[in-house]
């Protein structure tokens, strides 16, 4: 199938929560999980200006992935940054290159609004994840 790369929308905001909760479940951290739909609903596509973006990865009718992020207005480099909070491929679609191009699309994001960085965390026992970001140029600070 053929994956399209866009920025999420309203009605993607109850397979947005899914896949932060299996997020959270694989980080281990879904006993203190407090986020529901009806949060990213009205967090991220009503509130203005919102708390969160994201970019979705559909795939078909599916929503394959998702990258979360906000912005940091003010840095030591007096340019915005770009703080990816979450980047979540649903289980099913992995190994389809659908992360890197979440990604890219952020990439194209900081890039478009000037921003100096994209800034991201990764957990020290999640090696796959930390060799994801690593074949994608990052550089530990």
């Amino acid at each position: 199938m053929n994956t399209i790369i866009r920025k999420a929308v309203k009605k993607d905001s109850e397979k947005i929560w899914e896949l932060m909760k299996e997020l959270a479940i694989f980080e281990k951290y879904f006993d203190t999980f407090a986020i529901t739909c009806d949060i990213v609903r009205k967090n991220g596509f009503e509130k203005n200006p919102p708390d969160f973006y994201c970019f979705v990865a559909e795939e078909g009718h599916n929503i394959a992935g998702i990258l979360v992020y906000y912005y940091l207005p003010f840095t030591a480099q007096n340019r915005p940054a770009i703080y990816m909070k979450e980047l979540y491929v649903d289980e099913n679609y992995r190994g389809q290159k659908i992360g890197e191009r979440l990604m890219f699309a952020l990439k194209e994001e900081a890039i478009k609004n000037d921003c100096a960085q994209i800034k991201w965390t990764v957990a020290s026992w999640n090696k796959s994840g930390q060799k994801f970001y690593e074949r994608l140029g990052a550089q530990k600070k």
